[in-house]
């Protein structure tokens, strides 16, 4: 088996970007388990000519994908072609908006996820989401995840209290903050705020990750926070990430999808490695985005 990213796999079994001698971690985070090696490949979840609607309005059409299990996929385009809308078809958030229809499937191992009988809370605590804005709950920086872990029944105050320190830790936020749990969690910095609502995430111990554009709203020292603790999910979670930033998919992606608006919506116009599709792309429009003479 190979990695796709060896250069992540450290010896003592760690997955997460190498620090050279001259290099300084911008934060430190706990230890991250790893888990299977991506590129396998193996995969866990399968989009069959999935399209989705708003009323009559048509967002994306036929979209057919598989995304490998513990890899990170970056789905790539220019705006309103239907990205962050197909990633939030994959846990059923698009149930939250009435007018919305989706056609196809998606499966997430035997999952059905579009299915009548589907158990939504337990997709969605499998299937985590983070936003392009950090959106920490009117709360303590606590019950930003203790809510979670009481609502999917988690009883125990003690295996609740380990959980949130874990997840802390593994954010890099257990530092800052230890100090301070009872404070209001939108009193953190944005970067802050943004590596809590992962936490929150992480905190049911999901499967998979789903992130949109999570470091758009961010300074650039943040930003690099955030896309390193990205990095460091490899093997660990399954991540698909929307990004607008070419050089991060091509720091942090395994692979790639490229979206692109054709005939009134949006279209997967390529699927590959991450290395193929941003430098040697197959169609002529992932290879005009790329290269910036396009979108």
């Amino acid at each position: 088996m190979t990695s796709c990213h060896p250069d992540n796999n450290h010896s003592d079994g760690t997955v997460g970007p190498s620090i050279g001698p001259q290099q300084q971690p911008v934060f430190t985070v706990g230890p991250l388990q790893a888990g299977p090696p991506c590129c396998v490949p193996e995969p866990l979840i399968h989009i069959d000519r999935l399209s989705l609607r708003y009323g009559p309005k048509p967002v994306f059409e036929d979209v057919t994908l598989t995304i490998n299990r513990g890899c990170i996929t970056a789905l790539i385009g220019p705006s309103g072609c239907g990205k962050t809308s197909f990633l939030t078809s994959l846990n059923r958030l698009t149930d939250l908006v009435p007018s919305c229809r989706v056609q196809g499937s998606v499966r997430v191992g035997p999952i059905d996820v579009h299915a009548s009988g589907t158990d939504v809370l337990a997709l969605r605590r499998q299937v985590g989401m983070i936003f392009q804005k950090p959106n920490p709950f009117p709360l303590s920086i606590r019950n930003n995840l203790d809510l979670p872990l009481r609502d999917h029944g988690v009883r125990k105050r003690r295996d609740r209290r380990e959980r949130i320190e874990r997840v802390l830790r593994d954010v890099g936020l257990w530092d800052e903050v230890s100090d301070r749990l009872d404070a209001p969690a939108v009193a953190l910095s944005g970067g802050q705020q943004q590596r809590l609502c992962i936490a929150r995430a992480l905190v049911l111990e999901p499967e998979i990750l789903l992130l949109d554009e999570p470091c758009s709203a961010l300074d650039p020292l943040s930003a690099d926070v955030v896309e390193n603790l990205i990095s460091g999910f490899r093997g660990r979670f399954t991540v698909v990430v929307v990004t607008h930033n070419l050089a991060q998919a091509r720091r942090i992606a395994d692979f790639a999808a490229f979206f692109w608006m054709k005939d009134g919506s949006g279209r997967l116009i390529e699927h590959g490695t991450a290395q193929q599709v941003l430098e040697t792309p197959q169609h002529a429009l992932t290879e005009a985005y790329v290269s910036g003479r396009s979108g």
